[in-house]
């Protein structure tokens, strides 16, 4: 078998990678947002923020908020057959109309 080289953020900086204009310092609104629990919420990884940062294979998906813990937000999440609770920070976070 071949032996992968690096952590599970590896390819992260490309997948996250922002628009050139939307490049810069964090919002501090987007920062400190709030949710209402059964709120439908995407994950949309903010790529300078690494607290709270969900796996990569998760991005784009959308939940449901269950909790808060914290300063995060626990998002369930369905993968097939199964329901899965996720920690985000709010920055990763992003309301679905």
């Amino acid at each position: 078998m071949v032996k992968r080289i690096g952590s599970n953020r590896r390819k992260m900086r490309h997948i996250l990678r922002h628009n050139y204009r939307t490049r810069g310092k964090v919002s501090v609104s987007r920062t400190l947002q709030e949710f209402a629990t059964g709120q439908q919420v995407a994950l949309v990884g903010h790529p300078s923020v690494l607290q709270g940062r969900y796996f990569r294979r998760f991005h784009g998906w959308h939940g449901h908020i269950v909790g808060k813990l914290g300063r995060c937000y626990e998002v369930q999440v369905r993968d097939g057959n199964n329901q899965k609770v996720l920690r985000v920070h709010p920055i990763h976070l992003q309301k679905v109309q």
